[in-house]
């Protein structure tokens, strides 16, 4: 579906002074220059080579070119004719030129690197009698060379004979082919009736070849190399037998040779790929390009298309492949067509005239190496040189004129396809149009309404017609003609077409020098006018968008300008220039797309990607493919905004991957379509999401829900986005949506695949976020992502209050809605079952085998059956698959039970247990309903329906409490026995309740005691026991609280109160009951032995943090230095390399990738042999011995294991910890010593506190600071928890891992607050 357009043409004319002629020309690859050689001619035998300069963006010629040598030619002919340059070639990277002559010299001519100085010239050989024919192979390591006595030599670089072949008719001798027939007619299948017709062998060809000459063979020989220099082909008349190409290796042996062919003429092109060898074949009628395989055999063909005004120009004919084999040019004598292939059809692209030579040979063709569409074409008078690429000519791809139209070039042929319209492969087309002349380039309007063709000779206007959606065969309207005469045809190139207006279009003409040529077809006076002389236009372009007037013209250096009917106005400037471009206008700026022939795509002068291989630019996208076969959507936006999705098909709806070398032809963003081709030809429309999601969304916004609903079943798009796109419309809408859905089996479908879910923010989010969205990015992960409660029965409800209107019509729906809501309202969807029950049976047995569609049956009945709708019960189970002996009795059953008994009974049945306790308070059975609580355990219901009735109530609440008494749930029973008065089960509940209940416990014992139930000594052994369980609780205030009040014990509740520190409320409960006996005896000694509790608890804390800091700074120190050995083990290699082997070089030392954290560090750190994952990754240690074994390791954390330093840093934080929670008792210890004079050992243990206190503010600072450090750079960083999502070690490499990313896991560090001294003491 691609033309090929000129981009670059100029013309090289010698002076005319000179009257030599151009007798060859190549390519200096590396000043990328052409090289032509003047004479030898027969009035001067004398050779002159020739450097033409140019704009390397231009392609402007100098018209001054520099000699590079010049040396006489002698004839060495009998009849005195003069000497012909056979081959020319440079070499690049010697800056050497070698001339091969017919007479057999070969001649090399070496240019220094200082211009000034002049070339050297040398004769390196000659070769007698002559020689036919020269090829240098690709490499320039091998020289190729046919002389006049039948003979092939093979040279080196340095003209060194590797072998010399003779060409004898003993070569024929291997042309024994047997063709099987592939791709002919008579080997497919043609029916049943065909084969009864001719029956015979599809491998003996009705007419065989004998090899006899063409008429028009001028008897010479041409060479041609396989692209890899592997083979090399000749093609030579053998005298008195028949044309043959033979085929040798790059040793010159034989490897085949070609099968007879009629009319075989001399031209022979290898194409670059290697698969087809391109021969002439003429034949009476016709002149045909036929293919050989290497073997010899014939692979196919196809007919050239001669000029009709020229009828001579194809008497003699050569061929050449470009570099990448995607171009065959077909050399004529005044003339040079460029054909292409796809989908195995020969496409005439280009037809570039180059004018009569006054000798009658033919044009000097050579392609540029390394640029596949740039060529040189020298004839005797003048050098022409283009270039081309490889472009769709399309319409616009904007709606409403999105037809997805497409023309493709073919000689006079215009093949042209709306997409839209008719998807048609290739080489067919929706309509084929038919010119007066072989057409160069193609232009559409920006509205789609028109198409203008440049051909040699004129520009036709064709008109396209849409009727509806679709688009009808192009009219022709009118053809403006040049009036050019055959003579100017040589002179004047007509390059390219471009609209500038409805009616008004733009040709790029070579005429001396590049400009512009305007044609108004709307004007009366219909003429050519030249606007526009610039030798620095390369490309015109029309406005993709239809939005803005006039042409874009590109220079070869990038630069941007629009040409209108109000001047030249400067644009933007491209980083480079960019053969494919493309310009829309996105609010009020221009965008120019532009792709580099290396894939860099840019917008503006921003660069976007560099692998971009074919783009389209639409109203809302770019579209572009990649070379790693993706297709890749960019919303449009300002050029800073451009957002470019990475390669991310399962997870991006903007990226899609396509089929391998896959090329963009047209989008249809109407319908929601892309159109690809295959490298070989082939198309593919695709639906890409990114499309159809944009389709969509827009289809909802125009409340065109109909379309949108039949689009989303047909791509398989969830439903759900016709909602949740615009949840608000919809709801106002509701109506208009089921009129256009309609189909109530839609409108089910619709309803069925609802979910508590917002699309447009999961699945279907949209891409095309605003920078303010995309800063707020990250707010939905505060909060449910995507979850939307309540969506479905907000849908549901709001599409039941518009179909109960119409009940009978949209019954069907009504069920649905009820039965998809979430949960589902089976009841209510029942309900209308049972109401049509009532109306119509026919409709009501129709509802029910919906519903039983729609959910379980056996649900469904339950559902019935506590309706306590009988009737409906029975209909509903008669769709199951129950016995009916099975429920019948049962229904019968229940049709002879009071309605309260019936209801009880159902709810029983279905586990509705409370409904059913509710039923039995009704019937007024209390007996029945107190055994049903105690049986299903509804106390708590029961207690709130008999809450008004006092004796009932107070049976619940004893058979209550027994319940809770039976499952040790003592606090709240004491409490029920309690509110019964019930004081000994009460006290007994709240003893064995614990400690917490103290209070309720004393006091019903209390009011037992006042009741003479108990005795004094029985309550004070339960006071005794509850203090005593205070005591082991460490609640010492409350068990000095009993001890005081209950039991009269001062001195045990004074020492509580010690052993608590809290020495103020010791103090006071002495003087309030004035024994000042217990100040030293009580008071004191509880200060002392607080004093040395807390004095060898600081100790041991301060000589623990002096140890384990300072080791886990060295710890870490050795992790870092060297990781591998900390994590492995000084011998990670054990006895496999030796106690002082080298690790070997195989082994990662940084644990700096996945594979190193992933497999080395989670294996072992022991000294056994082959424990290295890498090394020894055979050894499996995943297994639940290892695992425990490994447990216990780390939770001891024994030194020099790499468990340590989890473990130290875990004590620090627990004695950080336990510091700071002794802060208080050790204050209110403080202020006790000091009441009680001991100010010494007050001013002792606060000295020691902030020794403490200050040495876990260090440890926090270098620990914890040490750990966000590691967090960045250490092993358990990022990196090991990047390794730990990947790689999940098992057995005890699990622990392991576990260990590391606990450590790596990033985690606060403890508080560490102040410690407030007594001013008193000195402090601060």
């Amino acid at each position: 579906m691609r033309n090929l357009r000129n981009i670059g043409q100029s013309t090289f004319v010698p002076d005319p002074s000179s009257a030599t002629p151009i007798t060859a020309s190549c390519w200096d690859v590396a000043k990328d220059e052409p090289i032509v050689a003047y004479g030898p001619a027969a009035d001067e035998a004398r050779i002159e080579l020739v450097r033409v300069s140019f704009s390397k963006t231009s392609l402007v010629l100098h018209r001054n070119p520099r000699v590079i040598a010049s040396w006489p030619a002698p004839s060495v002919k009998e009849n005195g004719d003069a000497d012909a340059i056979l081959s020319l070639h440079h070499f690049s990277d010697s800056l050497t030129s070698c001339v091969i002559m017919a007479g057999g010299d070969i001649v090399t001519v070496r240019e220094d690197d200082d211009d000034s100085v002049e070339a050297h010239i040398e004769i390196v050989g000659t070769l007698s009698p002559s020689i036919v024919a020269a090829r240098w192979s690709p490499d320039e390591e091998l020289l190729v060379i046919a002389t006049g006595d039948a003979k092939v030599i093979f040279m080196s670089r340095s003209f060194d004979v590797i072998t010399e072949t003779a060409l004898t008719e003993d070569d024929l001798k291997m042309s024994k082919h047997v063709s099987v027939g592939w791709g002919k007619k008579e080997t497919q299948f043609q029916g049943k009736g065909a084969k009864a017709k001719a029956l015979r062998d599809p491998t003996i060809p009705e007419k065989v070849d004998e090899g006899r000459p063409s008429p028009y063979d001028d008897g010479r020989c041409t060479i041609s190399w396989r692209g890899d220099g592997a083979y090399v082909a000749v093609n030579l008349l053998q005298e008195g037998v028949r044309r043959v190409i033979r085929v040798y290796n790059r040793d010159g042996e034989l490897d085949s040779v070609t099968e007879p062919v009629d009319g075989l003429e001399g031209s022979l092109s290898w194409r670059p790929s290697g698969n087809l060898m391109a021969g002439i074949q003429r034949l009476s009628d016709r002149v045909d390009v036929v293919f050989f395989e290497r073997n010899g055999l014939r692979h196919g063909q196809f007919t050239l298309r001669a000029p009709e005004n020229a009828p001579d120009a194809a008497s003699a004919l050569a061929l050449d492949w470009n570099s990448d084999s995607t171009v065959l040019a077909v050399i004529f004598k005044d003339r040079i067509q460029l054909w292409t292939t796809g989908n195995y059809h020969w496409y005439l692209k280009q037809e570039i005239f180059c004018g009569p030579s006054p000798t009658e040979q033919l044009p000097l063709f050579s392609w540029h190496v390394e640029k596949p569409l740039r060529f040189s074409a020298s004839t005797t008078e003048k050098v022409l040189i283009n270039e081309y690429i490889f472009t769709v000519a399309r319409g616009p791809a904007s709606p409403p004129n999105d037809h997805g139209a497409v023309a493709v070039i073919d000689g006079r042929t215009i093949k042209f396809t709306p997409f839209r319209t008719a998807n048609i492969p290739p080489p067919y087309a929706f309509s084929e149009l038919e010119l007066s002349s072989p057409a160069i380039d193609v232009a559409f309007s920006r509205d789609g309404s028109s198409m203008t063709v440049l051909h040699q000779v004129g520009v036709s206007l064709y008109a396209l017609e849409a009727k509806g959606p679709r688009l009808l065969p192009p009219r022709l309207i009118e053809t403006a003609l040049f009036g050019l005469e055959e003579f100017q045809l040589y002179e004047e190139a007509l390059l390219q077409i471009a609209f500038s207006g409805p009616t008004e279009v733009q040709v790029l003409q070579r005429a001396g020098e590049l400009g512009l040529l305007s044609y108004d077809f709307s004007q009366e006076n219909k003429q050519w006018t030249r606007t526009v002389n610039s030798d620095t236009i390369a490309t015109i372009s029309s406005y993709d968008d239809g939005l803005t007037a006039g042409i874009v013209a590109q220079d070869g250096f990038g630069k941007l300008t629009r040409f209108s009917s109000d001047g030249a106005t400067p644009l933007q400037k491209f980083p480079a220039f960019l053969p494919w471009s493309s310009f829309v206008t996105y609010n009020e700026e221009l965008l120019a797309f532009g792709l580099s022939r290396n894939g860099h795509l840019y917008a503006n002068s921003r660069q976007l990607v560099k692998n971009c291989t074919s783009f389209v630019v639409t109203n809302s996208h770019l579209i572009f493919t990649t070379s790693n076969h993706l297709v890749k959507f960019v919303h449009l936006a300002s050029v800073d905004e451009l957002d470019v999705p990475a390669d991310d098909p399962e997870n991006d709806e903007r990226c899609r991957s396509i089929e391998r070398g896959g090329r963009l032809v047209t989008a249809m963003p109407t319908k929601m379509s892309i159109v690809l081709q295959m490298p070989r030809g082939n198309l593919e429309t695709i639906f890409p999401r990114a499309m159809v999601l944009a389709g969509i969304r827009h289809l909802v916004e125009q409340k065109d829900y109909g379309s949108a609903f039949a689009t989303c079943r047909t791509q398989r798009v969830d439903m759900n986005i016709l909602y949740d796109h615009r949840p608000e419309q919809f709801l106002a809408n509701v109506d208009l949506f089921l009129d256009q859905i309609k189909d109530a089996a839609n409108i089910d479908l619709f309803l069925s695949t609802l979910k508590d879910e917002d699309v447009s923010q999961t699945m279907y989010r949209d891409t095309k976020t605003s920078p303010s969205q995309q800063l707020l990015g990250s707010a939905p992960e505060n909060q449910a992502w995507g979850a939307k409660p309540g969506k479905i029965n907000t849908i549901c409800d709001a599409v039941l209050q518009k179909l109960r209107t119409k009940k009978n019509a949209n019954l069907q729906n009504i069920i649905t809605a009820n039965v998809c809501k979430n949960p589902p309202a089976l009841d209510d969807g029942l309900l209308v079952v049972a109401e049509l029950m009532q109306e119509d049976e026919s409709l009501a047995e129709r509802a029910v085998e919906h519903i039983c569609f729609l959910a379980d049956v056996n649900t469904l009945y339950d559902h019935a059956l506590g309706l306590y709708n009988l009737d409906l019960t029975l209909l509903v189970a008669q769709q199951s698959q129950r016995d009916p002996r099975e429920y019948l009795p049962f229904i019968q059953e229940l049709h002879n039970m009071s309605a309260l008994r019936r209801q009880f009974t159902i709810d029983d049945k279905l586990a509705k247990r409370e409904k059913a306790l509710d039923h039995l308070r009704a019937i007024g059975d209390f007996d029945e309903a107190s055994s049903y609580c105690v049986k299903h355990k509804l106390y708590q219901h029961a207690l709130k329906i008999y809450r008004l009735e006092t004796e009932h109530h107070r049976t619940l609440t004893d058979l209550y409490a027994s319940y809770l008494r039976s499952v040790s749930q003592f606090r709240e029973a004491g409490l029920a026995y309690e509110s019964l008065g019930n004081f000994s089960n009460a006290t007994d509940c709240y003893l064995k309740a614990g400690a917490s209940s103290w209070q309720e416990c004393l006091y019903v014992a209390q009011q037992q005691l006042q009741s003479n139930s108990i005795n004094a000594d029985q309550f004070s052994e339960i006071a005794s026991d509850l203090a005593d369980a205070l005591r082991e609780a460490k609640d010492y205030s409350s068990a000095a609280t009993i001890h005081a009040d209950y039991l009269n014990s001062i001195e045990i509740a004074i020492s509580c109160l010690c052993k608590g520190y809290l020495f103020a409320d010791a103090l006071r409960l002495v003087t309030r009951h004035e024994r000042p006996d217990l100040l030293e005896k009580g008071v004191d000694a509880g200060l002392t032995d607080a004093f040395s509790s807390s004095t060898e608890f600081l100790a041991d804390c301060k000589a623990q943090l002096k140890a384990q800091v300072p080791r886990i700074v060295e710890l870490r120190k050795k992790a870092k230095e060297d990781p591998l050995a900390f994590y492995e083990g000084e011998n990670p290699f054990g006895n496999r390399f030796g106690n002082g082997a080298d690790i070997p070089d195989d082994i990662s030392v940084a644990a700096s990738s996945k594979m190193s954290v992933g497999a080395s560090l989670f294996t072992r750190y022991t000294g056994k042999g082959g424990s290295v994952g890498t090394v020894a990754s055979n050894v499996s240690r995943a297994t639940s011995k290892n695992r425990k074994r490994e447990e216990k390791k780390r939770a001891r954390g024994r030194k020099g294991t790499v468990y340590e330093e989890e473990y130290l840093v875990n004590s620090t934080r627990r004695l950080v910890e336990r510091v700071e929670s002794t802060k208080g008792e050790v204050e209110r210890l403080v202020f006790g010593l000091v009441r009680r004079g001991m100010a010494e050992r007050a001013r002792a243990i606060e000295e020691l506190m902030g020794e403490v206190v200050e040495g876990c503010r260090t440890a926090v600072g270098v620990v914890w600071e040490q750990d966000k450090q590691q967090q960045v750079e250490g092993v358990t960083g990022e990196q090991g928890r990047e390794d730990g999502e990947g790689y999940r070690a098992t057995g005890g490499d699990g622990v392991l891992q576990e260990s590391l990313e606990a450590m790596g896991a990033k985690t606060a560090p403890p508080v560490v607050g102040g410690f407030a001294r007594l001013a008193l003491l000195g402090g601060r």
